[in-house]
């Protein structure tokens, strides 16, 4: 039974993940749920990235600095703080912040409207509620996280440069030089493809939970704790998938 329960699962899952996909494609576009949700989404999230983002890059070239010293290569630390920021950390970390914030409000949003009895007012009226909830979120999952880990990039690298240059005494034009030497296709490529794909299974699991909540306040707290829990497992298992593909598509040997 256990089986067969996961199963169905699965199924209202990729059939919620796929609806809510495509629905951007279908009319009526509720075009102000999407702009509210990239709002809540996008700008609301930028105060805790922003800080989020500087002290990794700061700690990241702090702890670069003094290792690469002891072997005499200190001179390369804009290059590795730059490919680390650029593929893994600034993807990774941004949507782990991502997940925290405005997946667990997506879960326990929705959650609150199942409980409230909400969505089946939506179908009484003959309105979708994958179309009118779960789409605009999707969407503006898809769309924000990119903007952010943009934003997330670039204060992480200046983060570093305070170290790099400030404590670690090394030449800023040097650092500069350093990092834009990392800005390769194959290493831009790697960073931005993954925020869409994290964006999207945020989304995606946070509104799956929150729509399948049961059970009153406590059946709440469990949708929203299985919402963020699993959508950071599944961003670090993700990321290892897609470093793992995007290695072997864009050519590097291992």
């Amino acid at each position: 039974m256990k089986i067969i329960a996961l199963v169905s699962d699965l199924q209202d899952f990729y059939l919620l993940c796929s609806r809510g996909f495509t629905g951007i494609a279908r009319r009526p576009l509720y075009l102000k749920d999407l702009i509210e949700q990239m709002d809540y989404a996008g700008a609301g999230s930028f105060l805790i990235v922003v800080p989020v983002a500087l002290f990794i890059g700061m700690a990241l070239s702090l702890q670069l600095s003094a290792e690469l010293s002891l072997l005499g290569l200190k001179m390369y630390t804009g290059k590795i703080v730059g490919v680390s920021i650029i593929r893994e950390i600034g993807p990774v970390v941004v949507a782990l912040v991502f997940a925290g914030r405005v997946g667990s409000g997506m879960a326990s949003e929705l959650g609150s409207m199942i409980l409230g009895h909400q969505v089946d007012s939506l179908r009484v009226f003959g309105i979708d509620p994958i179309k009118k909830l779960v789409t605009p979120r999707i969407w503006s999952a898809i769309l924000m996280l990119p903007a952010l880990t943009l934003i997330g990039d670039a204060v992480s690298l200046f983060g570093g440069y305070y170290i790099a240059v400030f404590v670690s005494h090394q030449s800023a034009t040097f650092y500069w030089s350093s990092v834009r030497d990392t800005l390769t296709f194959d290493n831009v490529f790697a960073g931005a493809a993954k925020p869409f794909i994290f964006g999207y299974l945020i989304a995606c699991i946070s509104c799956y939970m929150g729509l399948s909540t049961k059970g009153g306040a406590k059946g709440l707290r469990q949708s929203t704790t299985r919402a963020v829990v699993l959508s950071i497992v599944m961003i670090i298992v993700s990321d290892f998938l897609l470093t793992r593909i995007l290695l072997y598509v864009l050519g590097f040997s291992i």
